[in-house]
């Protein structure tokens, strides 16, 4: 028998109107035949009165169940391969899965794909797997599978990453290592929009590249021609790439990381060899910022997230306060900013007037030419609009 969870009473209404968490103070009681629930155990959710709400994942912590279905039913091969199934349908709608010039996309984007606690990224004909919940990683051989049923052939390898955003205290013990298939050749060469870059799951941040960029990056080739870029936080140097391929004149990419640095150049010459008009500085973006003249007329601050939960929200306002007020300053005369924040916990309009105040503090004249956000690969829930996590604006400065 499913173990049970009854709310509070009253406590169903945000299930009702089908959002996908359940938080510990909704809980009224919890039946598992006397024994202690295991953290990512299947459970029911049912009102105080007894009647069926949604089934889910048990996870310790605030959020105390994420739902994968509203509706009783088994959640066993069948279920896991259609879900994939109908994930895949999303991203050949969007004409990912047989794109010649964009060999790496996300499949799976957690509860944008009413899949919370999961992410899977392709990157050719490898699956990279992570589970941010128990109960995900718990099922990642049947993901496994299901990925296979769905693919067949096009897929060679799953490699699962979970080990670094599982939760610590559950004390799983995970390693990162292949489901399926064999390891190829390290880093692997993607292509994205027809610009190429190396990939390694294995050792890399997040799966290995930053995905959600990809429209934002092509943005970046549009405005670049002819302008001096300064690309900070860097990383594998995605936009540095787009800029020199949209004509740049010159291109700095700067990040904290030697390595990064290090696979920014790499990438750098894959596409251009070793006369492009590139250099590129490992230190800090914030410290780099506050001297720089009025020598880039286009910056792109695109940096990690200031702020991972709701308790250093006002530390991390001031940091992109500081950090965009830096750049405002001091780009040139009808300079483009291309600034970013990838914090769930930060809203669009909270990034928003954190710009206009950098922007007041600066002195500038400031249009707002885009208003940016992730990709149609990482959908949004719309019952779910926490989802919405990349917050962009493309800024043209008098």
């Amino acid at each position: 028998m499913i173990p049970q969870i009854r709310l509070r009473r009253g406590k169903e209404e945000s299930l009702l109107r089908r959002h996908p968490w359940i938080f510990s103070g909704a809980i009224d009681s919890i039946s598992c035949q006397g024994q202690e629930l295991p953290e990512g155990a299947l459970v029911d959710i049912l009102t105080r009165s007894g009647d069926f709400i949604a089934r889910g994942h048990y996870q310790i912590g605030s959020i105390a169940v994420r739902v994968l279905t509203f509706s009783q039913e088994e959640i066993d091969a069948g279920w896991w391969h259609r879900a994939i199934a109908t994930a895949y349908d999303v991203r050949r709608t969007l004409s990912l899965t047989d794109d010649s010039a964009t060999t790496c996309y996300r499949l799976v984007h957690g509860e944008g794909d009413s899949l919370p606690g999961l992410v899977i990224d392709i990157y050719g004909t490898t699956a990279v797997v992570q589970c941010h919940s128990v109960g995900m990683y718990l099922s990642r051989l049947q993901i496994a599978e299901a990925i296979r049923s769905v693919y067949g052939e096009r897929i060679t390898a799953i490699y699962d990453k979970s080990s670094q955003t599982v939760p610590f205290k559950a004390g799983l013990n995970a390693v990162d290592g292949y489901l399926y298939g064999a390891p190829g050749v390290m880093p692997l060469t993607v292509l994205e929009n027809g610009l190429k870059f190396q990939v390694n799951w294995e050792e890399g941040q997040k799966t290995g590249f930053f995905i959600d960029q990809r429209f934002n990056r092509e943005l970046v080739r549009r405005y670049a021609q002819g302008r001096t870029v300064l690309n900070t936080f860097c990383y594998t140097g995605g936009f540095s790439v787009y800029a020199l391929a949209g004509g740049a004149r010159e291109v700095c990419s700067i990040d904290a990381s030697e390595r990064a640095v290090a696979l920014a150049d790499a990438n750098i010459r894959l596409n251009f060899g070793d006369e492009a008009p590139h250099t590129s500085l490992a230190t800090d973006a914030v410290e780099y910022l506050k001297n720089i003249g009025d020598r880039y007329d286009m910056i792109i601050l695109d940096p990690p997230a200031f702020a991972k939960h709701h308790k250093v929200l006002g530390n991390a306002m001031q940091g992109y306060k500081r950090l965009n007020a830096r750049a405002l300053a001091q780009i040139k005369s009808g300079g483009i900013l291309f600034t970013f924040s990838c914090s769930q916990a930060v809203s669009k309009e909270l990034f928003r007037t954190t710009v206009f105040s950098a922007a007041a503090i600066a002195g500038r004249k400031v249009r707002i030419l885009h208003q940016l956000s992730q990709p149609a690969d990482h959908p949004i829930n719309i019952y779910h609009p926490e989802g919405e996590y990349l917050k962009g604006l493309v800024l043209y400065v008098e």
